[in-house]
């Protein structure tokens, strides 16, 4: 039972919880950023480029051949060049997210913090100090 109460206290640190979430929130922002490149990014490059689809393109070095039950051999380069342009967009996305958060940081340690209030103890300890102060 003490392995899983060691389990347990690892699992609910926050670092590990933050960590899931991370994890799930990434996952869900690749498909859009995915959906992003695909659908919206590479179709005007190929039209640019005279109609190109990079996701078909690939270098083939065994035409395949179903008579002899021979499977295509294919360098996809095509599907490299759309994964390229995921991760540098999630990269550039990435980056702007972690520089809005330092930003917020030191927007916080920025501001000074306010003078702490003196216990009631302090206040009458200082009159005290005052009146022996006046009285020699």
């Amino acid at each position: 039972m003490a392995i899983v109460k060691e389990f347990k206290e690892f699992a609910m640190r926050g670092s590990v919880v933050d960590l899931a979430v991370g994890v799930i929130i990434g996952a869900a922002f690749g498909k859009i950023v995915t959906s992003l490149v695909n659908d919206i990014i590479m179709p005007p490059i190929g039209y640019i480029l005279g109609g190109i689809d990079f996701s078909d393109k690939k270098v083939v070095i065994v035409q395949a051949d179903a008579a002899h039950k021979v499977a295509e051999v294919a360098i996809r380069y095509g599907n490299f060049v759309n994964a390229a342009i995921d991760f540098i967009i999630v990269a550039f996305c990435i980056f702007l997210v972690i520089k809005g958060i330092n930003s917020m940081k030191k927007k916080e340690e920025a501001a000074p913090a306010p003078e702490p209030v003196p216990t009631n103890e302090e206040v009458l300890l200082t009159q005290i100090r005052d009146l022996l102060a006046k009285g020699k």
